[in-house]
């Protein structure tokens, strides 16, 4: 015969089993929701679009600490160039100024838009207005004089023979972009076929023979 206390335990766990069903996972109740999916922003608003703000101006200042405040200001896609157009790099920014900014001080734009500055070494003044290296050459000979021999020879096919002499010394013409143009030949305006290109040169600040 069963006792009396075997059929008491197991009426007990019997109930304590239902309770537990009834306060299963169904009891949304409480206050563990699961978090709304997708509820995150861009920086830039709800738009996704990107922030804007306004250029500083930069003219004047050092191109290492314009870069350093533009940076601040927000912007990250800076990069600059030669305003003297004689093709030289920003290796140490901190030896250059800025003359120039692609977009004018003040003008609102996304902060996505890249700053251009517009630099010379710090001995050096300003242009009134950024020069411009030689554009590539098509069918004819352009004219390089007063143009520096690295950006002449960055115009001309890459396969032309090129040889560069000084025309006031004996100098081997080595850092191009120290150098201008004297003489050239073929001259401007004459037809390019392939054939080798001479130039003489001096350094930049020297007079022409």
């Amino acid at each position: 015969m069963i006792s009396r206390h075997i059929i008491g335990a197991a009426i007990g766990v019997l109930v304590i089993a239902g309770t537990a069903s009834a306060c299963g996972p169904d009891d949304t109740s409480g206050s563990s929701a699961t978090p709304a999916v997708g509820t995150s922003k861009t920086a830039g608003g709800d738009d996704g679009k990107a922030e804007t703000k306004a250029v500083p101006g930069f003219i004047g200042m050092g191109l290492q600490s314009a870069q350093d405040s533009a940076r601040s200001a927000g912007f990250r896609s800076l990069s600059s160039h030669d305003s003297l157009g004689r093709g030289r790099m920003q290796a140490f920014d901190r030896n250059w100024k800025v003359c120039s900014q692609n977009i004018a001080a003040g003008k609102v734009v996304s902060v996505d838009t890249e700053l251009d500055f517009g630099a010379v070494k710090l001995d050096e003044t300003c242009p009134a207005k950024d020069q411009t290296a030689p554009a590539k050459a098509g069918g004819a000979m352009p004219d390089f004089a007063g143009k520096s021999v690295k950006t002449a020879r960055a115009a001309l096919d890459s396969g032309t023979s090129i040889s560069v002499k000084d025309a006031a010394e004996d100098r081997f013409v080595l850092v191009e972009s120290n150098w201008q143009v004297c003489t050239q030949k073929p001259a401007a305006g004459a037809k390019l076929n392939g054939q080798p290109v001479e130039f003489t040169a001096v350094k930049f600040g020297e007079s022409c023979p």
